[in-house]
């Protein structure tokens, strides 16, 4: 047999609480083989990151620690090592894909510098020159267009998606035997997954790189796992090899969450979004015909570059392009498209979050120029749940505080009211009102979403523009929440503008989908259109990159040409020309080009 790479033996971890410590993982034992891939598979807060962190000693102490077990690697136990000896390992041995990029990344340091310190983090002698041209390799291994010009950029400069690749080139600096990926690709759309996917399977095949990688996408596990570890409250309740986990699963906690599983083309032959289709729904709650709830139109965005001695504008970032489109009363409204096509900044300047020219009209009324108290009455209307659940929540703050801010600011609710109204939000969400009083930090960040969830729903809006609110949801939770989104539209008859990469979810909620490239629609049309008979080349390509939650099916042998994507950047004075687009007929549209 096979000598394991690494062994992992009776893995007990214990968190601090007011009532005493409390286990979060407790005597996981498993073996990881060179060359190939465990999947820790779970719901949020199931001890999976609890997990990666103790292999890489990067526990919040004195909050967190060690209470038993080892973990050897070449003979030595990682878990009881100094930290001057793990500082060693830490990169050069096992690197490791954090969850969410925006927290791994030093918001001060320019992407070249971050990367360029990983490459010389262990005394790379071949100088500053040669570590920025490895840099700039890593960029374009994960698929990084103009990889030059980011690294002069700061992470607030790229799309989710983009940090999210950056942050993988970092973990690969080094070429580790081991790499630790938690949710590496949950910020990253469909096409450039199937990318990243298949890069980690080419340093396995060229490297022997061995993998533990954490997911709630079955989809992932299906293609990349050789064994499956299934935890819950800490412990494991099944470890099997992949194809016996989707065959023949054991456990009903398994079982429950490979039928939460949304599967790309259950819904063929349906018009209405799935809990639509699957009961008889109130007649208020049907999209309606009457003045739309939201009416863009020819939405432009763009941003000037700065540069020079002076730092004036040398270039111009077109985001978004002369898009028009409307959302109805009771309609959910999905945008889809590769990271950086201009989804989010979408959803931004509907918010005036973004400087803007054309004409949003929010029931009617416009938004143009609108800021401070006269923004106030729009903002009652819709809100907003952004695709980082980190970033927007306060540190500061107590999560009950959080949900219950929305509510003070517009004068909804007070003392006793406003307590019952926060607690009926948690439950509603997934989340016990015992967990009411901790800090965002306290949570995983699925949990975190949650509470963005609720706090968008706090003031019952008539509009809710969803950025991947689901993204980093495990597969039930994420089932949950999709069902709470639509029996709340069809209890309230509220509108969704919902933004996602996800095409089996978007397949499941929506309405009518619209196909974002480069800052424009390059098809339209309702759900059954844009699934069952997609027409532009890039729909076809978003639908092919889906992966599949069937072992016999993943490991396709499609993958993503990985040819740098066009960049949005323009010179000052271009001016762009878009084709007309072919009408199918029923308000399926197509653009050429």
């Amino acid at each position: 047999m096979t000598s394991s790479l690494l062994s992992v033996k009776e893995l007990t971890v214990q968190v601090a609480t007011p009532t005493g410590p409390k286990v979060v993982v407790e005597r996981l034992s498993f073996d990881l083989l060179p060359g190939r891939t465990l999947c820790l598979a779970g719901e949020s807060g199931s001890g999976k990151s609890m997990t990666a962190l103790s292999l890489m000693q990067l526990l919040p102490k004195p909050m967190a620690r060690i209470a038993g077990g080892s973990a050897t690697l070449d003979g030595e136990d990682i878990l009881a090592l100094p930290e001057a000896r793990m500082r060693q390992i830490r990169g050069r041995k096992i690197g490791m894909i954090f969850q969410e990029p925006m927290t791994s990344l030093d918001p001060v340091m320019t992407v070249g510098n971050q990367l360029i310190g990983a490459i010389t983090a262990h005394g790379n002698a071949s100088g500053r020159r040669a570590a920025r041209v490895r840099a700039v390799e890593l960029l374009d291994q994960v698929q990084i267009p103009e990889p030059e010009r980011r690294l002069g950029q700061y992470p607030h400069e790229l799309s989710g998606g983009l940090r999210q690749r950056i942050v993988i080139a970092m973990a690969l600096a080094q070429n580790p035997r081991i790499l630790i990926a938690d949710e590496p690709t949950t910020a990253l759309d469909v096409t450039v997954q199937a990318q990243i996917l298949a890069l980690i399977r080419k340093l396995q095949a060229d490297h022997g790189i061995s993998v533990i990688m954490i997911t709630h996408d079955m989809g992932v596990v299906a293609e990349m796992a050789d064994e499956v570890l299934v935890m819950k409250h800490g412990r494991t309740v099944e470890h099997a090899t992949s194809r016996d986990h989707f065959a023949h699963p054991q456990d009903a906690y398994t079982k429950e969450l490979l039928s939460a599983v949304p599967r790309l083309g259950e819904m063929a032959g349906t018009e209405a979004p799935k809990r639509a289709a699957a009961k008889s729904v109130a007649a208020g709650s049907q999209p309606g015909d009457e003045q739309p709830m939201l009416d863009v139109e020819n939405l432009t965005v763009r941003f000037d570059i700065k540069g020079g001695f002076l730092q004036r504008p040398v270039r111009r970032l077109h985001a978004v392009e002369g898009i028009s489109f409307s959302v109805r009363r009771g309609e959910t409204l999905s945008l889809v498209g590769e990271s950086g096509c201009g989804k989010s900044t979408t959803g931004k300047a509907l918010l005036n979050l973004v400087p803007w020219t054309g004409d949003i009209r929010v029931d009617g009324r416009s938004t143009h120029g609108l800021r401070g108290s006269s923004m106030r009455p729009i903002l009652r209307d819709v809100q907003m749940i952004f695709q980082d659940p980190y970033a927007s929540l306060d540190p500061r703050m107590r999560v009950c505080d959080l949900v219950a801010e929305p509510l003070v600011i517009h004068g909804l609710a007070s003392g006793s009211e406003l307590r019952d109204r926060v607690e009926y939000l948690f439950k509603r969400v997934g989340l016990s009102p015992e967990q009411m009083k901790r800090y965002p930090h306290e949570f995983s960040g699925g949990q975190r979403q949650r509470i963005c969830i609720a706090r968008a729903l706090s003031l019952s809006p008539k509009l809710i523009v969803a950025d991947e609110s689901v993204a980093a949801l495990d597969v039930s939770i994420q089932a949950q929440v999709l069902d709470l989104l639509q029996d709340i539209q069809d209890e309230t008859g509220v509108s969704y503008l919902f933004i996602s990469h996800d095409m089996a979810v978007v397949e499941q909620i929506s309405h009518r989908v619209a196909v974002m490239y480069m800052g424009r629609f390059v098809e339209t049309g309702t759900r059954r259109q844009i699934f069952e008979n997609p027409q532009h080349p890039y729909t076809k390509k978003l639908m092919a990159a889906v992966p599949v939650a069937d072992p016999g099916r993943a490991r396709r042998d499609f993958v993503p040409k990985a040819e740098d994507l066009p960049s949005p950047v323009r010179a000052l004075d271009y001016v762009p020309s878009f084709p007309p687009p072919s009408d199918l007929g029923g308000g399926h549209l197509v653009w050429s080009g």
